[in-house]
């Protein structure tokens, strides 16, 4: 197998394609995620497009010198409009995943589609056992955990579910 990449690379299904997350992603990713019943779940509130850019240009600059950690993020793109996010941090022992799809395109399979095809990318190169951390309420996320063959722990973090790769 080979190591596991420091860098998202496209990734595509059958109807989605993933793009490794870029600056210029913003200004549409702020349209794809303004509706405030989004953040319900996962906190916060819509970012703006420059809130956005200083985000990604964080997260694409990579985890603190020294850290053990990888980033990769990608941006779910359907129909030609990007329409939500997978990413994960993988780190010694353990990757953990998360996804955000904007609410028009919601109970669509997106999230589960983009989540599996993250997943078994992360697979084939040898990622490591995998983790999410779900808020115990959001019946939809935890639907797409269980369809990744997650399954939910009596351990939280920050108050959500840790939910864990099956074989763990």
């Amino acid at each position: 197998m080979d190591p596991l990449p420091s860098r998202a690379e496209e990734i595509g299904t059958p109807r989605l394609t993933l793009e490794p997350l870029r600056v210029e992603h913003a200004e549409e990713m702020a349209a794809a995620l303004a509706d405030p019943a989004l953040h319900t779940f996962i906190g916060g509130s819509p970012a703006t497009a420059a809130q956005l850019r200083d985000r990604y240009t964080r997260m694409l600059a990579g985890p603190p010198s020294g850290s053990a950690e990888a980033w990769l993020n990608w941006a779910i793109r359907l129909e030609g409009s990007l329409v939500g996010y997978v990413q994960a941090t993988v780190a010694p022992g353990r990757t953990t995943v998360a996804w955000v799809v904007g609410t028009p395109w919601q109970g669509k399979g997106v999230a589960t589609e983009a989540a599996r095809a993250m997943v078994g990318w992360l697979a084939e190169r040898g990622g490591t056992p995998i983790a999410a951390t779900i808020h115990p309420d959001h019946a939809a996320s935890a639907a797409v955990a269980r369809r990744l063959g997650l399954v939910p722990t009596a351990e939280r973090v920050d108050g959500e579910v840790l939910w864990l790769s099956s074989h763990q």
